[in-house]
């Protein structure tokens, strides 16, 4: 699958979902394990869950491998590696906790606004 269709098919199995915030950061100049990383907020233990759930499904729909999901029993923060794109899927005092748009904050935000973090 193409990047740019699976960055695209990310964020819309997320809005399918009402995820919140959903943040798509570049990160190919700062890592080579990854290209992108989203990070989306859900408001309970069962809807990170089933953002995370139809992310899988969506983006196998398209052809795309998921190589791992982890959190999913906690439901606090999922994650859903795609390999050149990570999900990153908290609840919103988890996110706060570990901001990671701070952490990856030379990422380059990409979305409606497309603004730079840093």
């Amino acid at each position: 699958m193409e990047l740019e269709a699976m960055k695209q098919a990310v964020v819309s199995a997320l809005e399918d979902i009402k995820a919140k915030d959903i943040a798509v950061l570049k990160v190919s100049h700062l890592t080579s394990m990854t290209d992108y990383m989203i990070v989306a907020t859900g408001d309970s233990n069962r809807q990170t869950r089933a953002l995370a759930s139809n992310v899988v499904e969506k983006l196998k729909e398209r052809g795309a491998e998921v190589l791992g999901v982890e959190g999913e029993d906690s439901g606090e923060w999922v994650l859903v590696d795609l390999g050149q794109v990570v999900v990153h899927i908290m609840q919103p005092s988890t996110r706060e906790h570990y901001n990671l748009e701070q952490l990856w904050g030379e990422g380059r935000r990409h979305g409606p606004k497309a603004t730079e973090l840093g």
